[in-house]
């Protein structure tokens, strides 16, 4: 029998998870949302061996190989790792999934490597998709969406190409295993990544609602490194959009094919009201 008493302590133990979920969303948003975050961009250009001028940037930029080149006209500068830079200015070579920052007034000019392909993406604060942004909608947080899982790790790391929210564009990373994990009486594994912190994962996936209810493309969640005997949590409740989600001037990776989930995962971020507005 469900006690009175146990009924508060259910309702309190709901509203705390609720409210770290809470601190986490608004968080998330804030990154998001920053004066030189990814709604701050306002265009993806890509760089070949033809010097151009891009909107929103100064200069004429080129790539040669595996370095961006800018030729700053008179009366133009950047700030690069904080020194002023006239004239012309090559960059060092960026990895793959690297990035630079150069400085531009109150505008940040990101030179970026994806797909071995050299780009660049203004940000400037005053960007209507940053000024108007409102928040990610996302479904009411609750525990039923925070699942016990088991870590598998591959023999060795198998690099995984999968697509990208770019047609045409491939990235390539390595998965170093899977998380088993059962959901809705289903079992189902995801193929996950290396996350941002030290022993972390990352899977990318889509499921019932994609399309729906949640981006159609993608969605993310990042998974705490496992314990001692592999398990994990994963979180839908923090299931994330990516920033394809928000804008087209993202070169996002798509899921691999085997993360397609066939549950609905009502948990976590939904439709960015930004898309929803473009389809209306």
């Amino acid at each position: 029998m469900t006690t009175v008493q146990d009924s508060v302590g259910e309702a309190d133990a709901l509203a705390d998870f609720t409210a770290l979920w809470q601190t986490w969303h608004q968080d998330k948003d804030a990154a998001l949302a920053h004066e030189h975050g990814f709604l701050a961009v306002t265009g993806l250009y890509w760089l070949d061996v033809t010097p151009r001028r891009h909107p929103g940037a100064p200069g004429t930029w080129s790539a040669d190989g595996d370095r961006v080149t800018v030729e700053l006209d008179e009366g133009e500068t950047l700030v690069v790792d904080g020194a002023t830079v006239r004239g012309r200015h090559t960059f060092d070579a960026l990895p793959e999934r690297g990035d630079v920052r150069a400085v531009w007034n109150d505008a940040v000019i990101e030179i970026a490597r994806r797909g071995g392909h050299d780009v660049l993406r203004p940000r400037h604060p005053d960007h209507p998709l940053r000024t108007a942004f409102q928040g990610t909608p996302a479904f009411a947080p609750h525990p039923r969406w925070a699942v016990t899982g088991s870590y598998t790790p591959f023999a060795e790391p198998r690099p995984t190409t999968v697509g990208a929210a770019v047609e045409g564009l491939r990235h390539v990373y390595d998965a170093p295993g899977r998380v088993r994990f059962r959901l809705d009486g289903q079992d189902l594994e995801l193929t996950v990544f290396n996350g941002r912190a030290p022993g972390s994962l990352l899977a990318l996936f889509t499921d019932a609602t994609s399309g729906v209810t949640t981006y159609a493309a993608n969605r993310a969640l990042h998974i705490d490194a496992p314990d001692a005997d592999g398990g994990v949590v994963l979180d839908f409740n923090r299931a994330t959009n990516l920033p394809c989600a928000y804008t087209d001037f993202a070169t996002c990776p798509l899921p691999p094919a085997e993360n397609r989930l066939p549950v609905a995962i009502e948990a976590g971020e939904q439709i960015p009201f930004e898309r929803t507005r473009d389809e209306r």
